[in-house]
């Protein structure tokens, strides 16, 4: 072989890897699409279709290699299980690969998705199939990768684009400017900003544009302009795929208005430099053509927006310098705070119960008969339009027979109102994803669906509104027991999701954090909070005891409360780890003498100006115990994810040695 038919390799690339800036920070702004023009629209469907046949069709390839990775035992004893793993192609190259193929192998993909969204769509389904070979850090894999169903796919990632090369992005890319939007919508800024619900699409640049060099001529360097020069209103394109005709799929994209979107859209968009990347993203909105809503999701390089009041309670709250605790309840969250110096002089306690409101309990009451109508209607659509997987009612049984004995014509049942049609061991005799849908039914399922989506956005938002009032109030520096809530909903069941205990708890955890603190979580093993008091007496209360009585020092409070105080009063050996809690009561005890009767005020109801308790504050609810018979008395739009998956914590609460059981206390 000569010289001249030696293939080269590019070889290691000698500059220096690109790393994201801010520690790696990244966030996400919501961009909606103006998509009303029919052809447009078809494109996008399209689009989606075939990125759904690719995805699918990659998932069943990598079923198939997950079952024969687990069947071929003997040869993962023998040779190993990385060696299996590479001749069966299991891995992300390979499952790329195996993208590439179906796109060549099904011509008509390759109208509508590109070789870049195979590659992508590929690596998402890889990170599943990582997650169920490979465990985590507690030892758990993920179930079994699994088919996907069509209205469950709502996203076609986009690649990153390029921040060493000018001008280069593969799949998504957003051009125009926010300076040109807005001079576009607000007639040259004569009038505020108006975006007509039929956005035009932005016509691509004409002409020509100066190239900063210099021709052989010695004349200035011009070439054809294109839609990297277009500075006007926002726009995402895609080049379509590598056989399609019809050009550029261009998207208005319609940003948000209203009281102080204006400074979080500039935050995001006014410096092209810092955006990263493009998600399309699909929701279901029945009034919407074709029953989609279509979104971009831009990812831009650095933290997210906060307002310049936010901003403002963050700094005054990281000079708080005081010490809290958090008792994470069914019902509320009660906090408790002291001053890290346990002096007098330098403050006195102060607690917050969060709790539902009248208005709030009203509210999901209203919501919850919505949601059981919504119910109803869709079982009465089903039912009606598959009559034959269903049988009679006992009601509709004695009409039936009462008919028949009176030599009538039997009546045609439109809904019928019996079990469905099963065999003997209970199991369907038809599959419920086998029943035929009415129009109608598809429309109300995605109307539950937008509502559905509604609260769930309603319930972060109160999350964090109450994090703030939290944080503002007591500080950064809090430590919470370290509760699984997964058994609260096997406990209480879904009236669990009214309060959102574990949703509050998270978003205090963010706020901390973002306020120069931290939540700190403590074992509840090691600390027992509910069964102490602050004197360092172990006071033993059920479930049903919502008031602590301390025989020993005589205090009494809100069982939640003193919780809560004990909290503020637990040391860790290592923060990381929970199980290392231990409960100081030399501490504890030190503040309730020096707060006395300010601490037992602070115990015995709320003293910040959190929210209102409405009435029976303080009970919680209670699950079904053996030896009582006591009825059980619970209380009461989508966004991009990363495509790591996200770590999964371990609960500490492992059987071992109390340390924080003090001896009996005989004298005071």
């Amino acid at each position: 072989m000569n010289a001249a038919q030696t293939r080269k390799y590019r070889g290691k690339n000698k500059a220096p890897k690109w790393t994201k800036p801010d520690d790696g920070m990244v966030s996400v702004m919501v961009l909606p699409l103006a998509v009303t023009d029919p052809a447009d629209l078809a494109r996008l469907e399209n689009l989606f279709g075939a990125m759904w046949s690719l995805k699918r069709a990659v998932q069943r390839d990598a079923q198939s290699k997950v079952d024969a990775y687990w069947a071929a035992y003997h040869e993962r004893d023998e040779h190993g299980a990385k060696a299996v793993r590479q001749r069966l192609g299991l891995s992300r190259e390979a499952l790329e690969r195996c993208a590439y193929k179906h796109l060549e192998a099904a011509g008509h993909l390759k109208h509508h998705a590109s070789k870049a969204l195979a590659m992508h769509m590929a690596d998402e389904v890889w990170n599943g199939v990582q997650r169920h070979l490979f465990a985590d850090a507690t030892g758990n894999r993920h179930g079994r990768p699994k088919t996907g169903r069509w209205h469950d796919f709502t996203r076609i990632p986009g690649r990153a684009r390029s921040h060493t090369a000018e001008r280069k992005w593969e799949t998504f890319r957003l051009v125009g400017s926010l300076h040109g939007h807005a001079m576009a919508y607000t007639g040259g800024g004569q009038h505020e900003m108006m975006q007509p619900h039929r956005m035009p699409t932005p016509d691509a640049p004409t002409g020509t544009v100066p190239t900063g060099t210099l021709t052989a001529a010695g004349k200035p360097g011009t070439r054809k302009a294109t839609r990297w020069d277009h500075t006007g209103p926002l726009a995402v394109v895609f080049a379509g795929g590598p056989d399609g005709k019809r050009g550029d799929l261009v998207l208005p994209v319609r940003i948000p208005q209203g009281a102080g979107q204006w400074a979080r859209a500039e935050h995001f968009l006014a410096n092209p430099g810092r955006w990263h990347k493009v998600d399309l993203v699909r929701r279901r909105k029945a009034s919407a053509p074709g029953g989609w809503t279509y979104e971009a999701h831009l990812m831009i390089l650095g933290p997210g927006y906060a307002s310049p009041a936010v901003r403002t309670m963050r700094q005054k709250s990281a000079t708080l310098d005081r010490i809290g605790g958090v008792d994470g309840n069914v019902s509320n969250l009660s906090v408790v705070s002291f001053p890290a110096s346990l002096d007098g002089a330098a403050g006195t306690p102060a607690s917050s119960e969060t709790v539902l409101t009248d208005d709030e309990r009203n509210r999901l009451e209203q919501e919850a008969k919505k949601r059981r109508g919504r119910a109803r209607a869709l079982e009465r659509s089903r039912r009606s339009t598959n009559t034959a997987q269903y049988g009679l009612s006992k009601r509709q049984a004695a009409r039936a027979d009462r008919r028949t004995a009176a030599g009538l014509k039997p009546k045609t049942i439109a809904v019928p109102g019996g079990a469905r049609d099963a065999r003997t061991d209970g199991v369907p005799k038809q599959a419920f994803r086998r029943d035929r849908l009415s129009v109608n039914y598809r429309d109300l399922r995605a109307r539950q669906a937008v509502a559905a989506a509604s609260a769930a956005e309603h319930r972060r938002h109160r999350a964090r509104t109450l994090a703030r009032q939290i944080i503002a109030a007591h500080g950064p520096v809090l430590t919470v027991e370290d509760c699984d809530i997964r058994t609260w909903y096997r406990l209480w069941g879904k009236r669990l999701s009214q309060t959102t205990p574990g949703l509050l708890i998270s978003a205090l955890d963010r706020e901390c954090q973002a306020a120069g603190g931290r939540l700190v979580r403590a074992s509840t093993w090691s600390t027992a909070l509910s069964q102490h008091c602050l004197c360092g007496e172990r006071v033993h209360k059920t479930l049903r005891d919502r008031e602590h009585k301390c025989i020993a020092c005589g205090l009494t409070g809100k069982r939640d409360l003193v919780s809560a105080a004990l909290a503020a009063f637990v040391r860790l050996t290592d923060v990381d780890d929970p199980k290392t809690a231990h409960l100081d009561t030399t501490a504890s005890r030190h503040a309730q003498i020096t707060y006395a009767e300010g601490l037992e005020e602070a115990l015995s109801e709320s003293t910040t100006p959190c929210q209102n308790a409405p009435r029976g504050a303080g009970r919680v609810a209670v699950p079904r115990q053996r030896e009582t018979s006591a009825h059980r008395t619970a209380e009461r739009r989508d966004r991009a994810t990363p495509d790591e998956p996200r770590p999964v914590r371990d609960h500490a609460g492992a059987p071992g040695t109390r340390t924080a059981c003090s001896p009996q206390l005989t004298l005071w």
